[in-house]
């Protein structure tokens, strides 16, 4: 082989390495999107801008109904948290997350940039506590003021994915606690 082959092959594969990192994440996101947005948690879609709790026969056993013996024992990757799905756009304005009282509950809502794969905040037991709150969710070039009574989460991009967990101690708990992410909500700003 020649060296002006080497030299291109050596070329093409840098810039190909470098094009994989750059846009493997984007990728994987956008997959994930798509995946959300149309299939959700099996059940169908997810529309944007709102947040879907997985049911609690997933959480038992994501890939078949419940059956009997302990849910825990079988509940998939998550084995103590219950999955809340989010796909938000803040191109129309800000939007305002509910999360209630959580009475000491471990809990968290992750919110992460897809254009960059990083999180940028969180709400939770560890973050904010866990009394009943509100979260102003804005987007980039927001101006305005914040609500009384509301904390600011400003997006560093217009495209939120949002996931939360809540804890699930016991088989006994599980109602609880789907009862508790099912009160986490997304509505637009009023």
């Amino acid at each position: 082989m020649r060296l002006e082959h080497l030299l291109i092959f050596g070329s093409v594969m840098v810039v190909t390495w470098f094009a994989a990192i750059r846009f493997w994440p984007r990728m994987l996101l956008s997959v994930f999107k798509r995946a959300v947005l149309v299939k959700g948690f099996g059940g169908g879609p997810i529309p944007v801008n709102t947040l879907y709790t997985q049911p609690e026969a997933s959480f038992a056993d994501p890939l078949h109904a419940a059956t009997g013996g302990s849910r825990l024992a079988s509940a998939g990757v998550n084995r103590d948290t219950l999955m809340t799905l989010g796909w938000l756009d803040l191109s129309k304005g800000p939007l305002v997350l509910h999360v209630p009282d959580m009475a000491g509950r471990y809990y968290s809502v992750q919110f992460t940039n897809p254009s960059s794969n990083t999180n940028f905040a969180y709400v939770g037991k560890r973050t904010t506590g866990t009394e009943a709150g509100d979260y102003f969710i804005t987007g980039p070039r927001w101006t305005g003021q914040v609500p009384n009574g509301m904390k600011q989460i400003a997006s560093p991009n217009r495209s939120v994915l949002v996931v939360g967990r809540v804890l699930v101690s016991s088989d006994s708990d599980l109602k609880a606690a789907y009862g508790l992410s099912t009160q986490m909500r997304l509505a637009p700003q009023q």
